[in-house]
């Protein structure tokens, strides 16, 4: 293990100190910090791993999402300008705009359910990498934790309670580049308030700029430490943009369009999110209870153009997808060391609740002004997800990793249409199971099998006619759900 050697020099001074002065003496406290990436009999499977504070600051963000590709194999990219919400590529995935790839902020989930756009929309425009005090990622559906969208890996990024020292920092780049950001975290009362504001512009290479402009705040307060503390966090953020997407290659060979032009200058959006949420957690002898409960506000316009004039030669193809909702969710969860058949190992247990209430819908509109009406509908999401798992030693050599999940979910539908109206329910199950060999020679040998989901759109759960066609809908509407189980070696 590798240990900050100015943090043991600390240590043996006041320890000295203490023993020349004798008597009692209230010591201050020491943190010692070893490696992160050496997950040699701690982790469940090769596929599992923390990034820290410090690497991510040696990492390069043009895109606030970018902090993501501190997961190994993790592809963050961007296919429509600035604003909108990256599409995520891995383990052979295209997870679009986040479909398979469970992502939280904070102890927040950012994926959002049965989205005007996208299942699964990942929208990490709100995050400010200054804050973010390190990255946790999974890889694969086999950790009894990670639910909905985590059928190919989950990544969760902490924020701060407190900064090290506060920043003031300015930024001026090519292409309209414009970044300023404040932030501090003075003590106030009994614990800290933490507080950051970033503005932020840019205009992209593009003919038709971008004119990406951003702003983002965040207000925390915060008692204690990471095994016994909790904190409230508020945090606000608004943005808007123009667009660009595919032009025709021969518009671009013959020279009629530049490789950065746009054929739709109206196409962009606006989007706002706004929430409310507060962490606690506890440590005792016979273990550790975290609970986190947010509410998040959040509104989309987005107008997109992707066919042009194919569809409709006069006025032009362009569609807006509007989304607004209000999310409230509970998280909680206990660890406790546990005895199974006389060999030591431990338990975690968890619930999971969130609620979504949604209004989105499909226009069809010219310039940003609605034509006709596609669909509209009113949604209400709620699911319930319960959750164990246990870890045993079964042996020097042999730890076993045993996990089961099961979620509920409850779809309610009132769309413009009535035939397209209704409620159901669906309930899955999720086996996991990790075995660990070794170390032999720091190498371990691990085997995983696990089988992930991703939820459906609710409306996809009631649908009967195609809204746009009038066609009766045929077939089965099912969980995507793959299964999986791999072979893997790491090496410390």
């Amino acid at each position: 293990m590798k240990v900050h050697l100015s943090a043991l020099a600390a240590a043996c001074a006041l320890l000295t100190n203490a023993a020349v002065a004798g008597g009692e003496q209230v010591l201050e406290k020491v943190v010692v910090l070893g490696s992160a990436s050496v997950g040699l009999g701690m982790a469940d499977s090769a596929n599992v791993g923390t990034v820290t504070k410090q690497q991510l600051e040696a990492r390069t963000v043009y895109r606030a999402a970018e902090l993501l590709e501190a997961t190994p194999g993790l592809i963050v990219s961007q296919h429509s300008g600035e604003g909108k919400a990256n599409q995520f590529y891995l383990r052979g995935f295209n997870l679009d705009h986040g479909t398979d790839l469970r992502t939280s902020v904070d102890g927040m989930l950012v994926n959002q359910r049965s989205h005007a756009h996208g299942q699964g929309w990942t929208d990490l425009n709100f995050l400010i990498p200054e804050l973010a005090t390190g990255l946790r990622y999974k890889k694969g559906p086999y950790y009894a934790e990670e639910g909905d969208f985590a059928s190919a890996g989950a990544v969760d990024i902490g924020y701060a309670n407190v900064l090290p020292s506060g920043i003031a920092s300015v930024a001026i780049g090519q292409n309209g580049y414009r970044r300023a950001l404040l932030a501090d975290s003075p003590a106030w009362q009994s614990g800290k308030l933490l507080y950051a504001l970033e503005a932020q512009h840019n205009d992209g290479p593009f003919t038709h700029p971008d004119d990406f402009r951003k702003f983002n705040g965040v207000l925390r307060y915060s008692q204690g430490d990471r095994l016994n503390g909790w904190n409230v966090t508020a945090m606000a953020y608004g943005a808007q943009r123009n667009s660009t997407d595919q032009i025709p290659l021969r518009a671009v060979q013959s020279g009629a369009l530049n490789r950065f032009d746009t054929i739709d200058t109206t196409d962009g959006g606006r989007s706002r999110r706004y929430s409310l949420s507060g962490a606690w957690r506890a440590s005792d002898e016979a273990g550790q209870t975290e609970v986190n409960a947010y509410v998040v506000s959040s509104s989309l316009a987005l107008f997109s153009n992707f066919t042009y004039f194919l569809d409709n030669p006069l006025q032009g193809d362009q569609f807006a997808q509007p989304d607004s909702r209000t999310t409230s969710a509970l998280n909680a969860r206990r660890s406790w060391a546990t005895t199974l058949w006389g060999r030591e190992g431990e338990t975690r247990a968890g619930l999971n609740f969130q609620n979504d209430n949604i209004h989105n819908g499909l226009l069809n509109t010219q310039a940003r002004q609605t034509l006709s009406t596609t669909r509209r509908d009113h949604i209400v999401e709620t699911s319930v997800g319960l959750w164990a798992e246990n870890s045993t030693s079964w042996t020097p050599w042999l730890r076993t990793v045993a996990g089961l999940r099961a979620d509920h979910y409850r779809f309610k539908v009132a769309s413009d249409n009535a035939l397209n109206s209704g409620t159901a329910h669906a309930t899955r199950v999720s086996p996991k199971l990790n075995l660990i060999f070794g170390p032999w020679s720091r190498t371990e040998l691990y085997a995983n099998l696990g089988s992930g989901f991703h939820s459906n759109d609710a409306r996809g759960t009631v649908i009967t006619v195609d809204p746009k066609s009038a066609i009766r809908w045929t077939g089965s509407r099912r969980w995507r759900a793959p299964k999986g189980w791999n072979w893997a070696c790491a090496r410390a």
